[in-house]
C-alpha cells in the first residue's frame, strides 16, 4: 500500500513515527517532506518540495491528514480529494469535527474518514480499512 503523510512542520515527529510504523508493515511512503525541511528553506526549494508533494499525493493508494495542519496541509487535502483518494484524518480529539464554527467543512464530507484519540489506535484502523 501506498501512502501520503499531510501535516504541519509541528507535527514532523508524529509523521515520521506513523510512516516507520506503515513501513514496518511493508507499506511505501511515497514521499516524506519532513525528512526534507532545513530550516534555510529558499523559493527554490518551496518550488522542488511542492512538486515532490504533489507527485508523492499522485503517487499515494492512501492520505492520511495529521492535525493540526500547516500552511500546506489544506492544499494536500484538496488535491487528495480532487484525485479521490482515500483520506484518513487524524486529530488527537474531536474538537476540530464537532462544532460547525470551528471545523473546516471539507472535514465533513462522508468519503474522508475521520479519527481520533490514541495514534496507535489509528495506525491499526487505517491499516484494516485500506
Amino acid at each position: 500500500m501506498n501512502f501520503y503523510i499531510g501535516s504541519g512542520f509541528k507535527n514532523c515527529d508524529m509523521v515520521n513515527y506513523v510512516s516507520q510504523k506503515l513501513k514496518e508493515e511493508g507499506w511505501k511512503h511515497t514521499y516524506n517532506w519532513a525528512d526534507n525541511i532545513l530550516g534555510y528553506e529558499t523559493l527554490e526549494n518551496l518550488i522542488e518540495f511542492s512538486n515532490l508533494e504533489i507527485q508523492g499525493i499522485n503517487d499515494a493508494d492512501i492520505v492520511i491528514i495529521l492535525l493540526p495542519g500547516g500552511r500546506g496541509t489544506h492544499v494536500e487535502l484538496g488535491m487528495s480529494l480532487a484525485l479521490n483518494k482515500k483520506i484518513y484524518l487524524y486529530s488527537n480529539d474531536d474538537n476540530a469535527f464537532k462544532d460547525a464554527k470551528e471545523t473546516v467543512n471539507f472535514y465533513q464530507l462522508p468519503s474522508i474518514v475521520k479519527l481520533t484519540g490514541n495514534i496507535d489506535e489509528c495506525i491499526e484502523k487505517i491499516k484494516e480499512r485500506a
